[in-house]
């Protein structure tokens, strides 16, 4: 596992914790690194697209800024009163991946309140439903053209520091 897979862990973890507590949203957020330490993030929602769609200009990303790693991460609603976030980091040159999850808590207004620590597990990429986005894909130029503008557009909403190591 790359140190910044390890590292983007942690920082998700902290993200998240502070979007749900202090500001009480939770997004489908989406980030990566790149081998020089760049790190972009942005919310997936922003990009609405049908999943298909959404998957294919994942992994555009991720090979266009050859991402030694990335992580998504989502509110998990398996009833009401039981949310989770959860968070899964894939590796470029490693076949396990950290999920995270975080029991999510919310006062009886629906306003986050608590989440527990984030509890890491290791598991096949293969087994991550986006677990596949360093796997090559073949688009049309169009399709590329379009992407590279969907990121110029996006530049302004995205999360764009250096990872320090």
């Amino acid at each position: 596992m790359h140190l910044f897979s390890e590292n983007l862990a942690l920082e998700i973890a902290s993200y998240y914790r502070n979007l749900a507590l202090a500001h009480g949203v939770i997004p489908k957020v989406f980030t990566l690194v790149n081998g020089d330490g760049d790190q972009y993030l942005f919310f997936v929602d922003d990009l609405r697209m049908e999943k298909e769609e959404e998957d294919q200009f994942l992994s555009y990303i991720v090979q266009a800024h050859d991402a030694v790693s990335y992580a998504r991460g989502t509110l998990v609603i398996v009833q009401k009163h039981e949310q989770f976030i959860e968070y899964a980091v894939v590796d470029k040159d490693d076949e396990q991946a950290i999920v995270c999850s975080a029991e999510l808590t919310r006062d009886i207004d629906g306003k986050p309140i608590g989440l527990t620590e984030f509890e890491k597990t290791m598991v096949k990429r293969e087994s991550i439903v986006f677990g596949r986005l360093y796997d090559p894909i073949e688009l049309s130029e169009a399709k590329v053209e379009d992407f590279e503008s969907l990121w110029e557009e996006m530049k302004s909403k995205i999360l764009h520091r250096e990872m320090g190591i």
